[in-house]
């Protein structure tokens, strides 16, 4: 039988790996859905990160999945740097956003900037926003953007401190992808049911075995 060794003794050699040995810190960025906020292991969004969005189509709760966080972050008293300037951009949405409906959901609409373009154009647009430490979130909808563009914006996302958030086909699940956090929205199960969303990755802990009840207005 070999020598036994002191854990502390293979530590300080690295001959054994040590893993995160602290909880991840809580987010600053609740996302307002209770079940989905006690899901994920940061109580909340992950903050300088992309997440990704994946949905069969449009419509099926994704804006109202994110207009508590919005409306929270475009309010002028949110926080100073709100106040000083920091907006939502919406970056080659598929449709025009109904003004009217952004508003009722408690969305600051002078904070609130729609860029129109199209292709890399959008792609570019979208890194420039998520990287210039002027927006408290960027939402995008990048078409067949690959590994490498997708890991640009998660870079961006983190160089300027902001929550970005990529709309895109569930046939990309079948990829890998540098998003701190990945959820896929499902229609109801069964009339009357809410609408639910499934996390397929998440940062820092474990993914939940089932998908959770989304529960938006319409």
């Amino acid at each position: 039988m070999g020598a036994v060794m002191p854990l502390e003794a293979l530590l300080d050699a690295r001959r054994v790996w040590r893993g995160q040995s602290h909880a991840m810190p809580l987010s600053t960025c609740p996302t307002g859905h209770g079940a989905l906020d006690a899901a994920l292991p940061t109580g909340g969004w992950p903050e300088a990160a992309l997440t990704e969005l994946l949905l069969p189509a449009p419509g099926m709760g994704e804006l109202q999945l994110l207009w508590p966080t919005l409306a929270r972050l475009s309010a002028p008293q949110a926080s100073l740097q709100t106040a000083d300037g920091r907006v939502i951009a919406v970056v080659a949405p598929p449709w025009l956003p109904y003004a009217p409906a952004w508003q009722a959901a408690g969305v600051h609409l002078p904070n609130l900037q729609v860029v129109r373009c199209e292709g890399r154009d959008a792609l570019w647009a979208a890194e420039q926003c998520l990287r210039s430490a002027a927006c408290a979130a960027v939402l995008c909808w990048p078409e067949k953007a690959n590994d490498r563009a997708l890991r640009r914006l998660q870079v961006a996302a983190e160089t300027g401190q902001c929550l970005g958030f990529a709309f895109r086909d569930p046939q990309a699940a079948r990829n890998p992808s540098p998003a701190a956090l990945r959820l896929l929205l499902e229609g109801r199960s069964r009339e009357g049911e809410p609408a639910r969303v499934r996390v397929l990755k998440c940062r820092g802990g474990a993914v939940p075995a089932h998908p959770l009840p989304l529960r938006v207005a319409h």
